[in-house]
């Protein structure tokens, strides 16, 4: 494949500006371990909102949702992003909860109410998917350099490592949240601008659609039951997925919190629509692209660079590259900051000690040694999409509910949310097992999880409440502490 000099340039050019963000605010911004975190726990409603849907719009959003539209999803591809918009309005009941608890991490609130066995238990299970969405999106923004260059893809890989390690590393949640406000306005102004331009270049919308099956064009035909499912799939993962928790977190207010939830919803529905069209195009009109791969996964960067001029190709390049690292910064920082917080420090009388600087360090060599551990696992070649489905469902089937339903039920006795975690993950292995890499009566392993874990939850309260046993700790801190910690950050 030919060297594409232009967009290359353009892409180039938005790597060493996210390098120098990551640089400028490690030197300025960072100074306690709470600012590499958390951002200090002081970001605004903006800067909350477009990092939440910076976060959400991953590999798996752009090119995985362009290649699901290129396969048998066809127009309804649409709805694997516009059900997460969908999922963000019941989320913004528990925003402001979340930001409440003033914690670090999912398995600290797991941890304070259910006993440290569990907490650990989350932070592996945790720890474990994030391996697998971190190198999900490594292998997304290889997909693009490999396209852009013609470079062997393991060489490519290892590029887009690299540069997520650098610029991670050196600025924290800041820098990341910096950064994802500049990548989600490149992701959706970038798609906006080129997907007509794409469009019009492959002979408008009319030809395209002439050339599709009729069942590639409706919006339903994955089923009610598929899209309702992903509906709650996506609620389920939001509400146990680190990255958007510690979003929340990162909050300055309660009330920025419930507002940025509803703000990234809006913001993600508008740009489910561009991957779709594109994906649908390069399909229609796949005998004409060269390269293009039978199974659609570069769809997306294959039908832009054939129909659409140079520095389209760029904007687009440059929008996938800024989807695939907003995901790949914010998976690999969580994952740094639950192995410090969860791991180390229950475990280690020495980390319980450490000084911010200290922990500020430790956490960036796990950043390095994280993300090396990723790029490893991208060179397996396992599909985006499947590779997002498994880590999002052992995440979250077995902390959803002693996490999510810790916060509202305060009766809740200790038995249920230990319980709860060992079968959501037991129920979702099995419906993983039994669906087959599917979805088994149109039902996602990790919905399938959920509802076991909350059932299992339910039922053990009911059990111990009629046998009078006491309730677990609260999940929120005493009012001397919480101001404690807010004035510390």
């Amino acid at each position: 494949m030919a060297l594409n000099t232009g967009a290359l340039l353009i892409v180039g050019g938005y790597l060493i500006g996210m390098l120098i963000i990551g640089f400028v605010v490690g030197k300025i911004k960072i100074k306690t371990s709470s600012d590499y975190m958390l951002a200090g726990r002081r970001m605004g409603l903006f800067m909350v909102a477009f990092s939440l849907s910076a976060n959400n719009i991953g590999g798996g959003s752009t090119t995985g949702l362009a290649q699901k539209a290129f396969g048998n999803w066809g127009m309804s591809a649409v709805w694997y992003v516009l059900a997460a918009s969908v999922a963000m309005i019941p989320l913004a009941y528990f925003a402001p909860r979340i930001r409440k608890t003033l914690a670090v991490t999912i398995p600290e609130v797991v941890g304070r109410r259910f006993g440290q066995g569990s907490s650990v238990f989350s932070a592996v299970l945790n720890i474990l998917a994030l391996f697998c969405l971190t190198s999900s999106q490594v292998a997304a923004s290889g997909v693009v350099v490999a396209t852009l260059t013609g470079i062997p893809m393991n060489v490519c890989l290892i590029i887009a490592g690299l540069v997520i390690i650098l610029y991670t590393t050196l600025g924290g949640m800041i820098a990341d949240q910096i950064s994802d406000l500049v990548q989600f306005i490149i992701i959706l102004a970038g798609l906006a601008i080129a997907t007509p331009i794409v469009i019009h270049g492959c002979g408008g919308w009319g030809e395209i659609s002439a050339m599709l099956p009729g069942e590639k064009l409706s919006m339903t035909s994955i089923g009610w039951v598929v899209i309702i499912g992903y509906i709650f799939n996506y609620f389920c993962t939001f509400l146990s997925g680190p990255e958007m928790i510690s979003r929340f977190e990162s909050a300055k207010d309660e009330k920025t919190a419930f507002r940025a939830s509803l703000f990234s919803g809006v913001l993600m529905a508008a740009m489910s629509i561009f991957p779709t069209l594109l994906g649908l195009a390069a399909f229609a009109l796949k005998d004409q692209i060269p390269g293009i791969e039978a199974n659609g996964s570069n769809a997306m960067m294959a039908v832009t660079e054939h129909f659409a001029p140079t520095i389209i190709t760029g904007i687009v390049s440059a929008a996938i590259i800024s989807a695939t690292m907003s995901s790949a910064d914010s998976n690999l920082l969580c994952m740094s900051t639950m192995f410090m917080n969860d791991i180390m420090k229950n475990y280690s009388e020495k980390c319980r000690n450490l000084t911010d600087k200290q922990v500020i360090f430790w956490t960036r060599t796990c950043n390095v040694i994280f993300c090396a551990i990723a790029m490893l696992i991208s060179l397996l070649n396992i599909p985006i999409v499947t590779m997002n489905t498994f880590a999002f469902a052992i995440r979250c089937a077995g902390p959803f509910a002693a996490y999510g339903l810790g916060m509202i039920v305060p009766r809740a006795t200790k038995h249920s949310g230990q319980i709860s975690i060992i079968t959501g993950t037991i129920g979702v292995v099995f419906w993983q097992i039994l669906s087959g890499g599917d979805f088994y009566l149109g039902i996602l392993p990790v919905v399938f999880g959920c509802a076991v874990g909350t059932v299992t939850f339910f039922i053990v309260n009911a059990i111990e409440w009629k046998n009078g046993v006491a309730p677990a700790p609260s999940a929120f801190l005493s009012a001397k502490e919480a101001a404690k910690i807010e004035a510390e950050g």
